[in-house]
């Protein structure tokens, strides 16, 4: 289930703030890329970043969901996450994926964030050997800058592929 665009009321407890912040930046993504074609969702429109078309960003967010929260956080196999390949940017290389599945994909990966999310407290510290010492507080609040970053690119993605604007 896709969260709608709302904004967290501003006297909502910490986690609270933080999912619901993390949510609506999520459902941005998926806004931005209603009604797509499938030629423009993997069209390339920013020259310098031939891998960040639109399904590639999609593709993207949700391996970084699968990172941070299975792999970081509780020290999960990362197999077989393409963020992990010797190619860079292996996660956004997607133009035979269709649009609808890339969603999906996000989508699904989105509610189990949010189920292991919702099982452990904000000071829980990753188990993940490098990023030790991480808690869920810092992941949220990364992931939150790392979605609302990837929703600007889509913004302008957007903009770009056929003159779509709008904030939320």
């Amino acid at each position: 289930m896709i969260p709608s665009r709302v904004r967290p009321a501003p006297d909502a407890d910490e986690r609270s703030l933080l999912l619901g912040w993390l949510n609506l930046q999520r459902s941005i993504i998926h806004w931005k890329c209603e009604g797509l074609s499938e030629a423009d969702a993997h069209r390339v429109v920013l020259p310098t970043s031939p891998n960040m078309t639109m399904a590639g960003l999609v593709s993207h967010l949700r391996w970084t969901e699968h990172v941070w929260f299975e792999v970081i956080l509780l020290d999960s196999p990362s197999d077989p996450n393409p963020q992990f390949a010797d190619e860079p940017d292996a996660d956004m290389l997607v133009a035979d994926v269709p649009m609808a599945q890339l969603l999906d994909d996000y989508a699904r990966q989105c509610a189990t964030a949010d189920e292991i999310i919702a099982g452990l407290p904000l000071d829980t510290v990753a188990r993940h050997a490098r990023y030790g010492g991480a808690t869920l507080r810092w992941i949220l609040l990364h992931m939150l800058e790392e979605t609302a970053r990837h929703a600007g690119h889509a913004d302008t993605i957007r903009e770009l592929l056929d003159g779509t604007t709008g904030y939320y």
